[in-house]
């Protein structure tokens, strides 16, 4: 038994799990769609699927067109990311390990029997339902926790606090449409200041921060859609690291596949 796993999503949180993994040494096969809807894409190897490759903290991701062209990827100690919704690379790698990193927040459309181990990450996964364990996603002190039963909580739809700001930091569309960015991750706004249009209609910053995350240009979005993440802490280091709550959740990936009884037996010879 390799030690390979798919990881269906590479947004934010799904490539900081991947990162862990291919630090752990294992090899990593991100599947994806045709257009991720991901916001902090400057740590996302989702990213790859708009510019053929990318790089998170020193890992570089490939984009491939074909489950065949992943093992050349990997010879060169690189993440492969496959356009795949429908996860029919699954049936070509047989991996022992599938990680549900897309975070629908709604029950999975596939089931425990497609990997020995499948994990699930967040809200809308049940153990025995749709998977073998559940990682937490929420902050708090259950953070990055495996459940064996159950299911993880609940979504809060509130964000993260960063200094004084929470739900106020996260940009939403304001109606469905094409978003088109006037900014860029990495750049520092005064409030008021344009971030984007979407179907006419303007978003602007609330208040003076940094784009630590904005959703890539010409994208299709419903309204109420995060397309954008600003942080008071006009840190630009800070867009280019994983955050600790991805690092935490991938902490909890590992525990599961390291302490899962069926996979022991293949992990320590």
């Amino acid at each position: 038994m390799s030690f390979r796993t798919i990881m269906r999503g590479g947004g934010d949180l799904g490539s900081g799990v991947a990162l862990r993994l291919w630090r752990a040494g294992w090899q990593v096969l991100i599947t994806e769609t045709a257009q991720p809807m991901v916001v902090r894409r400057s740590v996302a190897f989702a990213q790859a699927v708009f510019t053929g490759e990318v790089t998170v903290e020193g890992v570089v991701a490939r984009r491939i067109s074909n489950p065949a062209e992943a093992e050349q990827v990997f010879e060169h100690h690189a993440i492969p990311v496959l356009i795949d919704p429908t996860f029919e690379s699954r049936k070509v790698f047989s991996p022992p390990v599938v990680v549900d990193a897309r975070m629908m927040k709604r029950p999975s459309d596939l089931n425990c029997s497609i990997a020995p181990l499948v994990i699930g990450l967040g809200p809308g996964f049940q153990v025995g339902r749709d998977c073998h364990a559940v990682v937490e996603t929420n902050r708090g002190p259950f953070l990055g926790r495996v459940y064996w039963q159950g299911e993880a909580e609940s979504d809060t739809g509130v964000p993260g606090k960063v200094g004084t700001h929470e739900s106020d930091r996260v940009l939403r569309a304001p109606a469905a449409g094409v978003f088109h960015a006037k900014v860029d991750i990495g750049d520092i706004v005064d409030g008021g200041q344009l971030i984007g249009i979407v179907a006419g209609q303007e978003v602007r910053a609330p208040f003076k921060g940094l784009v630590r995350g904005l959703l890539y240009s010409g994208l299709s979005v419903e309204a109420g859609a995060k397309i954008g993440d600003i942080d008071p802490r006009l840190d630009p280091q800070l867009c280019s690291l994983v955050s600790e709550k991805a690092l935490a959740i991938a902490g909890g990936v590992l525990e599961a596949i390291l302490s899962y009884p069926p996979l022991r037996p293949h992990l320590f010879v």
